[in-house]
């Protein structure tokens, strides 16, 4: 809603008390001498400027007027194609609870709740979060649909909701866990494949999220995921699409991975310097990072740089923010040919958003 600030929002408890189920492999590692209040303190001082703030008000109602308010596809954020699907309406949804918002509460309460009544209907019998409509999300959709939930499960207090939304990540997590390859990984449908760095990532962001949430993750698949991930970074640094058929290094694999080497704990050594470095040469604004996929990309990039936390994220957010200022398009989204203007316009305020530090998925 145009005017509303994240910060006038007290936290309600159950965020509170998902932020305290989180395990310590969920927290980054602190420069010395710093406590990790101090640490957060500093990289959320410049938080959002006043005309960033305006740029995420008018994405967000934007996406508040797109979202479907009656019918068979009540929640989504279109009625067909990738606006219809899981993907989308995970990505606005999360974008809408890192402004403040939270389930039932705040001036996008009723948009979050929509969200998780419509994924819940996309859960499948085998726990496939899919519009079964549409052939489109696959299990990128599945992956992100499993973040949302989570999210939303940890955040919710109501005991009607909590138990649908229960039931259904739980069966949602089973399928993650069942349909991973032999090597840890995923591939586009959900069975057991060949599988790839992108969609991996997305299941592991899934899967950290549900277990922060209180929902049970055998160890055996969180470290054969990050096997999977170590195994995909190549010599210069930056990380490619397979394992098995090698490949060049990208922005955004490198940025996903990065971004799933610290959720699973790992907060320094070579592998995560060498990573940073290969990042930073793609800084926003610097004319290299116009490598496809600028969203997705982006997503995890500024993900990465806010756990490294210190000159990486002093540097790379205000260029992303720059960048995305410039993007905005008059009526408020972020239509950039990349999917849909509704993936564009999630995508961006949850980059803008990222020093409002809600989500706990985010959280350092």
């Amino acid at each position: 809603m145009p005017g509303f600030r994240a910060q006038d929002i007290a936290a309600p408890a159950s965020r509170r008390r998902f932020l305290a189920t989180a395990g310590v492999a969920a927290l980054p590692l602190l420069l010395p001498g710093r406590s990790r209040a101090q640490e957060t303190v500093e990289r959320t001082s410049e938080a959002l400027t006043p005309e960033t703030q305006r740029a995420v008000d008018r994405g967000l109602t934007w996406l508040g007027k797109k979202q479907v308010g009656s019918g068979g596809s009540r929640g989504a954020f279109g009625t067909g194609g990738y606006p219809g699907g899981v993907a989308v309406c995970s990505l606005s949804g999360l974008a809408m609870m890192c402004s403040g918002s939270a389930p039932g509460q705040g001036p996008f309460g009723k948009n979050i709740d929509r969200c998780a009544e419509f994924l819940c209907t996309c859960v499948g019998e085998t726990g496939y979060i899919s519009q079964p409509n549409f052939g489109q999300d696959n299990m990128y959709g599945h992956g992100f649909g499993t973040l949302f939930l989570s999210e939303y499960y940890g955040m919710s207090d109501r005991s009607d909701l909590d138990a649908t939304v229960g039931e259904k990540l739980r069966k949602a997590v089973k399928l993650t866990c069942d349909c991973q390859n032999n090597e840890g990984g995923w591939r586009y449908q959900p069975m057991k494949s060949d599988a790839d760095l992108s969609i991996t990532i997305c299941n592991i962001m899934g899967l950290r999220a549900a277990r922060d949430a209180g929902i049970h993750v055998p160890d055996p698949i969180r470290n054969k995921c990050i096997d999977y991930v170590k195994k995909s970074q190549n010599s210069d640094g930056g990380f490619r699409y397979q394992i098995a058929h090698g490949g060049g290094s990208t922005f955004p694999l490198t940025a996903a991975g990065i971004c799933s080497l610290y959720s699973a704990g790992i907060y320094d050594g070579e592998q995560i310097d060498k990573g940073l470095a290969y990042l930073m040469k793609y800084m926003p604004g610097s004319g290299s990072g116009n490598t496809g996929y600028f969203f997705y990309g982006h997503y995890y990039a500024v993900q990465a740089m806010w756990h490294a936390g210190g000159t990486h994220w002093a540097k790379w957010y205000p260029a992303i923010r720059e960048t995305l200022l410039k993007k905005q398009s008059g009526d408020g989204s972020w239509a950039d040919g990349e999917v849909c203007p509704e993936f564009g316009t999630a995508m961006a305020c949850i980059i803008l958003q990222m020093p409002n530090n809600f989500l706990p998925i985010f959280t350092p």
